[in-house]
C-alpha cells in the first residue's frame, strides 16, 4: 500500500513526474528489417504467428491456432533460450511480431528480442522517480502493452502513456494521464481499438477523491480523447447509488486489466473493482440510509462503451455494495453460445467469488451462471436477472471476526481464463481457500490515507484434501464440468489454450505444465527458476512455433495465497523469461 511518503513528495517530485520523466534507449545491436507496420486489419485478425494483443485477440480467448506443438509430441519440448529480467513482481504479457519479441520488465524496462534466440535488440528504460521506486511491490509491474503502426504503446509507472518506436525503441510521443503523487497507477496496459488507444487506471485504494477512470487517446501523438469515470458522479446517471457519499470520499473502482473489443457492434467491454477501503461500514455504504442507493456503481460491473466518445453503452452490477474485496475487474470473454435453443451474442467473466457469469454482450442480458469453487458469500443466484442473494453471516463487521470464502486473492483472481473454439471449453486457473475476515477501522479524528482496512487470516476450506489450486474445464455450450487437475501450490499463472490441442498453465510451486485439452491428462512439466505468475503465449517464426513465458518472484495476489503452503518456498529475486520449442 501506499505510504504517507508519497502524500508529501516534495515539488520537485511532482513537476518532474507532470513535466515527463526521462528516459534512454540503447542503439540496435543488430540490423534488421524494419518489421510491418500493424494495421485494425491485423489486430481484427491478428497473423496466427503473432501475439499483438493482451489476449490475442479482441474477443480475450487467450487462444491460438498454431498447432505444431501438439499433445503428440508436446512431449519433447524443451529450452530454446532464456532471457534474465528485472527481478520484482513479474505479471508480463509479451507482444511478437514479424519474429520480435517485446517484453516489459518490473520498474519500466522495456526490451526488445530477436523472438528465436533471445538477442537483444534494443532496450528503453524510464528514469522512474526515486520515491516511486523505493514505494517497490506491484505498482511497478505491468500484465499487457500494445503495439500499432510504428509504435509498441506502454503504460508507464508514473501514470504516462508512451510510444516506442518497435525498430529503435525510440520516444515517438509522451502523454501524462495522471499525477503519479496522488497515488495513481497503471497496472493492466492499454489496448488500440475502434481507432483509439483505451486505457484504465488503477491504484485506486490510494484515497484518491472520486476513483478511478478509463481514457481514450489519439494514437498519433496520446492525446487524450475522452474519460469515463467508473465512479459514477452526483448528477449524472448512477450518482445516487453511493448512500449519499460526497464525491470526493468516494474511493476504487479500479480498472485493473485491458479490456475486450466487439469489432461488429463497434463496443468495448472492461471490469471494474470494488470501493475502498474494503468494508461497507468503513467506506460510507452501510448501513444503507432511508432513501438512498447504496449498490455503488460502477464497482464491479461490466462496462460496455463506444470507443469513438467513451460513452456508456449498458453496464451490469454483478456485486453491489462489495464489502469483502471480491471484485469483477477481470477479462471479457466475447463469443456466441447456444442457449435455450437460440444463439446469443455472450460477454463471459468470471470474479473473484469464481462464478461463471454469462451476459448478452449487445444488452447486457442476464443469461447463466455456473459456480466453480467452494464459496459461502452467496446464498443463491436469480436465474432470471443474476441478483446474487447474500448470506449474512459472511458479512464483515467492524469489531467482529467473520469467515468468509474466498477471500481477497479470490477464487480466482487476474491470472487470465482461455476459451478454446475446438472443444467450446472455457479454461480457468482456480484456488479453494477461505479467511477469518477482521475489519480494521480508521481511527476516531484520523483521515482515510487508502488501503483495504481489513485483516484477512487465510486456510483452506471445510474438509480439505489439502490441495488449493485448480486448473478446472468448463464447456460453454452445456455449461457442465468437463476435468479438474488438482495441486498443492496456488495457480498463479493465466491459462493458454492451443489449437494444437493443449492447455498451459503455471503454479506458485514453479511448475509450468501443459494439459489434454479435451481430458486434462498431464502430458508436459517443467520446473522453472521461479512463481510462474504471469500470462503464458505461443508464436511462430519461419514456420517454427514457441511458447513463451515470463516467471518472477510473485505479485501480491500469489504471495497472498502462498500463505496456505508456507512449505513451498521461491527465490527472493531471479525474473526471467523462459521460451521452448520442439528440438530441431
Amino acid at each position: 500500500m501506499r505510504s504517507n511518503l508519497l502524500k508529501k513528495s516534495v515539488i520537485a517530485c511532482t513537476l518532474f513526474a507532470l513535466a515527463g520523466a526521462a528516459a534512454f534507449a540503447q542503439p540496435r545491436v543488430e540490423a534488421r528489417k524494419p518489421l510491418s507496420p500493424v494495421t485494425e486489419d491485423m489486430l481484427r485478425n491478428p497473423p496466427p504467428a503473432d501475439w499483438l494483443l493482451w489476449r490475442r485477440t479482441y474477443d480475450a480467448w487467450g487462444y491460438s491456432p498454431l498447432e505444431s506443438i501438439n499433445k503428440r509430441n508436446v512431449k519433447n519440448l524443451q529450452v530454446a533460450w532464456t532471457w534474465a529480467l528485472t527481478s520484482g513482481a513479474t505479471e508480463i504479457t509479451p507482444i511478437v511480431h514479424d519474429g520480435v519479441l517485446f517484453i516489459f520488465n518490473y520498474a519500466d524496462k522495456v526490451q526488445a528480442l530477436n523472438a528465436v534466440n533471445g538477442d537483444l535488440l534494443w532496450e528503453y528504460k524510464r528514469d522512474l522517480p526515486p520515491v516511486l521506486v523505493a514505494e517497490a511491490g506491484n505498482p511497478l509491474a505491468k500484465r499487457s502493452m500494445a503495439i500499432f503502426g510504428d509504435n509498441l504503446i506502454v503504460a508507464t509507472s508514473d501514470a504516462h502513456l508512451i510510444a516506442l518506436n518497435v525498430n529503435t525503441g525510440k520516444v515517438t510521443w509522451d502523454q501524462a494521464v495522471a499525477d503519479w503523487t496522488k497515488g495513481w497507477r497503471y497496472t493492466g496496459g492499454p489496448m488500440v481499438a475502434g481507432g483509439k488507444i483505451v486505457q484504465g487506471m488503477s491504484g485506486c485504494g490510494n484515497a484518491e477523491p472520486g476513483g478511478c477512470f478509463i481514457t481514450g487517446h489519439d494514437p498519433a501523438n496520446g492525446a487524450e480523447v475522452w474519460r469515463f469515470y467508473s465512479i459514477a458522479r452526483p448528477g449524472e446517471p448512477g450518482g445516487d447509488t453511493w448512500n449519499g457519499v460526497p464525491l470526493e470520499k468516494r474511493f476504487g473502482a479500479s480498472v485493473w486489466n485491458s479490456g475486450s473489443y466487439d469489432a461488429a457492434s463497434n463496443t468495448l467491454f472492461f471490469g471494474v473493482g470494488q470501493p475502498y477501503p474494503w468494508m461497507a461500514e468503513m467506506n460510507g455504504l452501510a448501513p444503507k440510509k432511508d432513501g438512498m442507493k447504496n449498490n455503488a456503481l460502477y464497482s464491479d460491473s461490466t462496462l460496455a462503451l463506444d470507443p469513438a466518445t467513451g460513452k456508456l453503452k449498458w453496464h451490469y452490477q454483478h456485486l453491489p455494495s462489495d464489502t469483502w474485496d471480491l471484485d469483477y475487474a477481470y477479462e471479457r470473454i466475447l463469443v456466441d453460445l447456444p442457449y435455450k435453443g437460440s444463439t446469443h451474442k455472450a460477454v463471459v467473466t468470471v470474479g473473484k467469488l469464481g462464478i461463471i457469469e454469462v451476459l448478452d454482450r449487445n444488452t447486457g442480458e442476464w443469461l447463466w451462471h455456473k459456480e466453480t469453487v467452494y464459496q459461502n458469500v452467496i446464498s443463491a443466484v436469480d436465474p432470471k436477472t443474476g441478483e446474487k442473494t447474500i448470506n449474512p453471516e459472511a458479512i464483515p463487521h467492524i469489531g467482529k471476526t467473520t469467515v468468509n470464502c474466498p477471500a481477497d486473492p479470490g477464487g480466482r483472481g487476474w491470472p487470465a481464463t482461455s476459451y478454446s473454439p475446438k472443444t467450446k471449453m472455457l479454461y480457468l486457473p482456480m484456488n479453494e481457500f477461505c479467511s477469518d475476515t477482521t475489519p480494521l477501522p480508521v481511527e476516531a479524528g484520523q483521515l482515510y490515507l487508502g488501503g483495504g482496512r481489513a485483516i484477512y487470516a487465510r486456510r483452506q476450506i471445510p474438509n480439505s484434501d489439502g490441495n488449493i489450486g485448480r486448473v478446472e474445464a468448463v464447456s460453454l455450450d452445456n455449461q457442465k464440468s468437463a476435468w479438474s487437475f488438482r495441486t498443492r501450490a496456488p495457480q498463479t499463472a493465466a491459462v493458454l489454450a492451443t489449437g494444437g490441442g493443449l492447455v498451459f498453465s503455471g503454479a506458485w510451486d514453479r511448475y509450468f505444465r501443459a494439459f489434454d485439452d479435451e481430458t486434462g491428462k498431464l502430458l508436459w512439466q517443467v520446473r522453472t527458476s521461479n512463481a510462474v505468475n504471469s500470462f503464458p503465449i505461443t508464436f511462430a517464426v519461419n514456420g517454427k512455433q514457441y511458447v513463451a513465458v515470463s516467471v518472477g518472484t510473485g505479485s501480491s495476489h500469489s504471495k497472498a495465497l502462498a500463505t496456505l503452503t508456507p512449505e513451498i518456498r521461491n527465490p527472493d529475486g531471479g525474473s526471467a523469461l523462459w521460451v521452448f520449442a520442439l528440438p530441431d
